[in-house]
């Protein structure tokens, strides 16, 4: 069996996911570390993630230590990941999804549809805000940075009326009791690859990539192809507005997404089902749609009003 080193954030959730890995490639005899690296989006933490435009700025420093031989394999949340990785590395896995959608949060509200004209909500996501203020024009959108045990305190000491969070960190972390309502994808389309881990090892080192091979699932392998297809088509890194969620509906590979306005004043959605044999092929088809039907423009405002930096070579 092998000594395998994963490199990790330092983040309650990160260190969840880490040890979730770690404690499956045990059960299969290897003995496992962690070591955790801070990266340049831990670092900053008093700018909305929209604005700091910096690419793999979750992943760069795991990614350093990988390639100079300190780790063998990282653990990221997928929808951290770039859609193009850096030469040198690969996805050796995509594993089994937890719920993609996005969570509504609050203490005194059982649905997003009860908040109160001009309620607060906190979330420093472009796309949330967006497809927030489609359906609620009014409401006061508030940037919320820090991790999950930090969020849910300020809305605890009543900074937000609600706040707007990924399911599956809430769920892995088993931090429940302010989760009000999973918000449909149809109403809030979440962000490519949400809710699924991707292991990261060096390019070419099929020994790490056979030992990894059991931890891959193919269907969401297939779903977050698609949706980080769509996402690369639109040129689009994690904090712009464009969402992504495909799933296994009727033998076929059914993909929702979205390009939005951050202010809620225009949305595209495309629907369309593919093949699950190509599921690039899908999330290409989608994002060229989207960019013909106006997309494009959307995504060249935001840029050009600063609320979003294009993705760094």
């Amino acid at each position: 069996m092998s000594h395998l080193r994963i490199g990790s954030r330092g983040s309650q959730l990160a260190l969840w996911q880490a040890n979730h890995i770690s404690a499956l490639l045990t059960d299969r005899g290897h003995e496992v570390e962690i070591q955790i690296i801070h990266t340049t989006g831990d670092k900053i933490t008093d700018v909305a993630l929209a604005k700091v435009g910096t690419k793999g700025m979750f992943t760069k420093e795991i990614e350093e230590a990988l390639a100079a031989g300190q780790i063998d394999l990282a653990v990221h949340s997928l929808k951290d990941l770039p859609t193009e990785l850096p030469p040198g590395f690969e996805i050796a896995a995509i594993t089994e999804r937890q719920d993609p959608r996005d969570a509504f949060c609050s203490r005194d509200y059982a649905v997003f549809e009860e908040l109160p004209q001009g309620a607060r909500v906190g979330t420093s996501s472009l796309r949330r805000q967006a497809q927030l203020k489609a359906v609620r024009p009014d409401l006061d959108i508030h940037p919320l940075r820090g991790n999950v045990d930090t969020r849910l305190r300020k809305l605890e000491q009543g900074d937000y009326d609600a706040i707007i969070l990924a399911a599956a960190g809430l769920k892995r972390l088993g931090k429940t009791e302010l989760l009000k309502q999973i918000i449909p994808a149809q109403v809030m389309c979440p962000a490519a690859g949400q809710g699924a881990l991707g292991i990261e090892i060096r390019d070419g080192d099929a020994e790490t990539r056979e030992l990894l091979t059991f931890l891959n699932d193919p269907d969401a392998r297939a779903a977050t192809i698609c949706e980080r297809a769509l996402l690369n088509s639109l040129g689009g890194g994690c904090q712009v507005p464009i969402g992504a969620f495909a799933e296994m509906l009727d033998d076929k590979l059914h993909l929702e997404s979205i390009v939005a306005d951050p202010d809620g004043s225009a949305v595209l959605r495309d629907s369309r089902d593919g093949s699950i044999a190509d599921p690039e092929k899908l999330g290409n088809e989608a994002g060229a749609a989207l960019l013909a039907r106006g997309g494009d423009q959307i995504l060249e405002a935001v840029y050009g009003r600063g609320l979003a930096v294009p993705p760094q070579p």
